[in-house]
């Protein structure tokens, strides 16, 4: 005698499946124009007929539609051009490397093989007894220049990356400060070193271009006073 399992299934696409919720692929999120007129037309479709829909109420709700999908399309041109704007920036940037920026500052890294350091003292006034000292690592003066009197206006200066007898110093980096008279009172004025790129990267939006530099540093775009040979 054949026995019959009730508790066996051999098809189960017979059988009322439950059916899963869908998931949303992101692409209904937002209401669109054909989707306001569909909603204005059932909301006229079934007012009351003794209340109608206000002319002002429905020319504000036009208005309104009609201004929100204006600043959503501003918005997304905004972000296309921005990104344009970015890419154009980092392929002009990208023009640098290799090049000599100026930057403010009074470090600068010596290396090895290198012409020495240069840059520009930033003198707002006439200035006496100018006077350049250059530092190494441990705060040990390693070189005096003697300038003189200088008019008011940026000065460039050099360093050969040698001491006062004339020995190379080892490379590393080494502190520039520049000092005056001004008005009979000694006074500390700012400098700015030329700096050599390396490379170009870009980063976040919120950083902009980033120029690499020799010597392992790294400073904004927006950061270079001027751009050299």
């Amino acid at each position: 005698m054949t026995t019959v399992d009730n508790n066996s299934v051999t098809n189960k696409d017979l059988y009322w499946q439950e059916e899963g919720v869908k998931i949303d692929d992101g692409s209904r999120q937002k209401l669109s124009q054909e989707d306001f007129f569909a909603m204005l037309t059932e909301q006229l479709a079934n007012q009351d007929p003794t209340k109608p829909v206000d002319n002002d109420q429905m020319v504000a709700q036009m208005t309104n539609f009609t201004m929100a999908e204006g600043i959503n399309d501003l918005n997304e041109k905004f972000e296309a051009f921005s990104a344009s704007m970015t890419s154009n920036q980092a392929l002009q940037a990208s023009s640098l490397i290799g090049r000599q920026v100026l930057l403010p500052g009074n470090v600068a890294p010596l290396q090895e093989g290198s012409a020495g350091i240069s840059g520009v003292i930033i003198n707002e006034k006439t200035t006496q007894e100018m006077e350049i000292s250059i530092e190494n690592a441990a705060g040990e003066v390693v070189r005096t220049m003697k300038l003189g009197t200088q008019p008011a206006g940026n000065i460039e200066f050099g360093w050969n990356g040698k001491d006062a007898e004339g020995n190379q110093l080892p490379a590393g980096n080494y502190v520039i400060k520049a000092q005056g008279s001004v008005n009979g009172e000694q006074t500390a004025i700012p400098t700015a070193i030329n700096r050599q790129v390396a490379s170009v990267s870009l980063a976040g939006s919120n950083q902009g271009i980033i120029l690499n530099l020799n010597g392992d540093q790294s400073v904004k775009l927006d950061d270079v006073i001027q751009i050299g040979g």
